[in-house]
């Protein structure tokens, strides 16, 4: 990422929206993007899609789209932020992610900023729901998974990366350059976190880590080669130094890893309570576009 014109925020009405909305309008203020709020409600969708009886679809999905639209406008109202361009859209639509999906492709954000868990998800542990872990597998441009916690008056961003010659090409770069883009749009300060094993010490990697941080202009003193198993050691060290922004690769082509985010980024995801980006590598193509379910969307600008 190398630029942000335009930030997609998925709105749930009992994840903290206020505290979403903050985060994405110190990025959009500081990149100068604009906003666009977003709401699915993908429970009516549901069971408006398995209703018997056809009679009254429709006009109960106007009254949901109605219902959400005035949300959103009632949580754009409430924004003291006249510097920021601010429109909204609501869908209703099921499953969510589906519908956050077809949003992506109608406007093509540069960032979606979304709730690591929705309302529905009642856990207060960390982790995500079975929604966004989707979102991971499928959204096309960095995506944030936000939890209910502050960020500190200087946000302290992370970027953890694999840099073994086994790894997605071209992933640890374009982690990198988005960790950067990001850091320096909230004025925040960005550390590079490498995760070796007791048993591996290859001079080559370490190499192409030092070149890598250069490239983003990073110190070496904010460099970190941490320890021990990567999937455990990486989230441990992390917590202890109390980041409020870890940025990861979302994908991994490494053999006998997750299918959909890999060993380390699903623990990361499960284990800590600090928001995370996931980025696709360049070479990443985009998935078949969603269905758009007739009449299940409107938007206001």
């Amino acid at each position: 990422m190398d630029k942000l014109k335009s930030i997609l925020v998925v709105i749930d009405r009992a994840s903290n929206p206020h505290l979403t909305l903050a985060k994405a309008c110190v990025i959009a203020r500081h990149a100068g993007a604009r906003l666009e709020l977003f709401m699915c409600d993908a429970e009516h969708g549901y069971s408006l899609r398995q209703a018997y009886d056809a009679r009254g679809v429709k006009e109960a999905r106007e009254a949901c789209l109605a219902s959400a639209r005035r949300y959103l406008e009632s949580l754009r109202q409430a924004v003291s932020a006249p510097d920021i361009e601010v429109t909204v859209d609501v869908a209703c639509e099921s499953p969510e992610y589906q519908g956050i999906m077809s949003k992506v492709y109608r406007s093509c954000p540069d960032l979606v900023i979304r709730a690591a868990r929705a309302s529905a998800d009642r856990r207060t542990a960390p982790g995500v729901d079975a929604n966004a872990l989707q979102l991971v597998r499928t959204c096309p441009v960095p995506l944030m998974l936000t939890h209910g916690k502050p960020w500190q008056p200087q946000p302290r961003f992370a970027a953890a990366i694999d840099v073994s010659p086994s790894e997605t090409p071209g992933l640890a770069s374009a982690t990198l350059r988005t960790s950067a883009y990001l850091a320096r749009s909230c004025g925040a300060g960005l550390d590079v976190l490498y995760g070796e094993r007791e048993t591996e010490s290859d001079p080559a990697v370490r190499e192409e880590l030092a070149r890598l941080a250069r490239e983003v202009n990073v110190p070496p003193e904010r460099v970190h080669v941490v320890k021990g198993d990567p999937a455990r050691a990486v989230p441990g060290f992390a917590a202890e130094q109390g980041y409020d922004v870890m940025v990861l690769g979302a994908l991994s082509h490494r053999p006998g890893l997750a299918p959909i985010v890999g060993t380390l980024t699903g623990n990361v995801l499960e284990t800590l309570d600090c928001d995370c980006v996931l980025v696709k590598p360049g070479s990443y193509r985009l998935p078949a576009s969603p269905p758009v379910e007739a009449g299940a969307t409107q938007s206001l600008a």
